[in-house]
């Protein structure tokens, strides 16, 4: 099969990096907006992980002309009624930084006993190609909102997401042991026999 050039629609560098190892096994050469000449800063105006991710994907191929896969994902925190959820990325505002948004989680949540902090981690990656064909995926991590944070992989929500069937932060894992049960990893193990049905209408254009 000839493999097809496929823009990683994102601007974080740490979404980048996991999206390389995850997509490993497609037949594609993935390149960031970095690599294509695409500066683009797309507003999340969805009300949902799919609409966002949508949005993203289209334009990123719109700006580039090339096949895009983007996600959107975040944390949904049960004692919190689901949030911060869609707004994760930009809870408490932007001059928050991502250990503020952490640390204003845990203010919102102390004194909440272990057995109510449960939460999950949701993910939606869209693959929106140039014929206009378009596809989805999800994946959902379950945990435990941790009472501080530990570990120093990972990036976003990851020291305070408590994985009790490894007794650690998804920011304690190594790199393969969360893509093995992150929300993305999973995402990306069910988009990837999308992107191989989708690679020859590609390759071709």
């Amino acid at each position: 099969m000839e493999r097809f050039t496929l823009l990683i629609a994102t601007n974080n560098p740490h979404k980048a990096a996991e999206f390389r190892r995850l997509l490993a096994g497609a037949d594609a050469d993935l390149v960031t907006p970095a690599d294509a000449g695409v500066a683009l800063d797309v507003p999340e105006t969805g009300a949902t992980f799919a609409e966002n991710a949508r949005i993203k994907a289209r334009a990123f191929r719109s700006a580039s002309g090339l096949p895009s896969l983007a996600d959107d994902s975040g944390i949904a925190v049960d004692a919190l009624g689901g949030r911060p959820g869609v707004h994760s990325a930009r809870y408490g505002g932007d001059a928050l930084d991502d250990a503020g948004r952490v640390r204003l989680l845990l203010s919102e949540m102390d004194g909440v006993p272990e057995e109510e902090r449960a939460c999950r981690f949701h993910a939606v990656l869209a693959f929106a190609a140039p014929d206009g064909s378009e596809e989805t995926a999800e994946g959902v991590c379950e945990g435990r909102l941790a009472l501080q944070p530990s570990g120093a992989n990972g990036f976003g929500y990851d020291p305070v997401f408590f994985l009790p069937e490894f007794g650690r932060t998804m920011a304690e894992l190594a790199p393969e042991e969360k893509d093995a049960v992150s929300h993305r990893g999973r995402a990306a193990r069910r988009m990837l026999p999308l992107l191989s049905f989708r690679a020859p209408a590609q390759a071709a254009r």
